[in-house]
């Protein structure tokens, strides 16, 4: 099976909208791709994907997405690679955790939107911002 990205496309929508299911033929091409085993996953087997989680879980822009939308809690196997992306870390921290992901907090306050959006949900680690330098005194 030919695997452009138009391919993998074609084969989501294969199986999405004409099959109605699962493609096995097409799953050991798409399983490769970060973005379209997400999306397969996510809305052809509406589920967990095992055979595809190790590709999921290197992208932060699939892992964090495959957390919120299949899993529906935290993704161990994944956190580190959701932790690089400032924004998908905060995104993660709310809507995953509930509460303060302090392995993440460097790479979020690299980010100004991702640091202002995460001191406003968790505003008790703005003093630990500061004494990490993080944050300003000023914007206490």
């Amino acid at each position: 099976m030919n695997t452009t990205a138009k391919d993998l496309y074609q084969s989501y929508l294969y199986a999405r909208d004409v099959i109605g299911g699962r493609w096995p033929e097409a799953e050991a091409a798409i399983a490769k791709d970060w973005y379209w085993a997400y999306a397969y996953a996510s809305d052809v087997i509406r589920g967990r994907w095992p055979e595809a989680e190790a590709t999921i879980a290197k992208d932060p822009h699939s892992a964090y997405p495959y957390v919120r939308d299949v899993i529906g809690g935290r993704w161990p196997e994944a956190e580190a690679t959701i932790a690089t992306d400032p924004g998908r870390a905060y995104e993660y921290a709310k809507d995953v955790i509930g509460g303060r992901w302090p392995e993440a907090e460097a790479t979020i306050a690299t980010d100004p939107v991702a640091a202002k959006l995460y001191l406003e949900a968790f505003p008790e680690a703005k003093l630990e911002w500061v004494m990490n330098g993080w944050l300003d005194w000023f914007d206490l």
